[in-house]
């Protein structure tokens, strides 16, 4: 393929939806980019500011938040796999409001432990702590919100 139409391609990739620059080599790798080629592309795109890791990172922390309500360690673990760079996961982080991170966590384990009416109050806290570590809450502060929970006698 000419580099012309596969540059045309990234940048329409790109447009799309915001792209970490992983994504976007294997891309070149799958339209035939190799090498030097590969480089010169993703410099043109982070030129043309079709590519920017950062603005990546914080549109990924806060959409896998808000909308598929994971915790902070699976979106970490998810942007590391992506080769996010360290700076540019901590901006990510950035994204996700403390109160409103509280405030799911709350409500996701609320909602679990209630729908295990039928087991014992110790295998309902296990339970229920065992689906938010899967979602990537931190272990501390669920136990706090358990603790909260199993208090009020939910």
């Amino acid at each position: 393929m000419e580099n012309t139409t596969a540059i045309q391609k990234l940048r329409q990739y790109c447009a799309y939806q915001e792209r970490c620059h992983s994504e976007v080599k294997y891309k070149c790798l799958e339209l035939g980019l190799r090498g030097p080629e590969v480089d010169e592309a993703i410099a043109l795109l982070i030129m043309d500011n079709y590519l920017n890791e950062e603005r990546f990172a914080k549109a990924f922390a806060g959409g896998k938040f808000r909308i598929k309500q994971w915790g902070r360690k699976k979106i970490q673990t998810e942007l590391k796999q992506k080769q996010v760079s360290d700076y540019c996961i901590k901006k990510g982080m950035q994204e996700i409001d403390e109160d409103d991170y509280y405030e799911v966590l709350t409500r996701l384990a609320e909602k679990k432990y209630t729908s295990l009416k039928g087991d014992t109050a110790l295998k309902r806290k296990y339970k229920t702590m065992q689906y938010l570590l899967q979602k990537g809450f931190e272990a501390p502060l669920i136990q706090d919100v358990l603790e909260q929970i199993a208090n009020t006698g939910t």
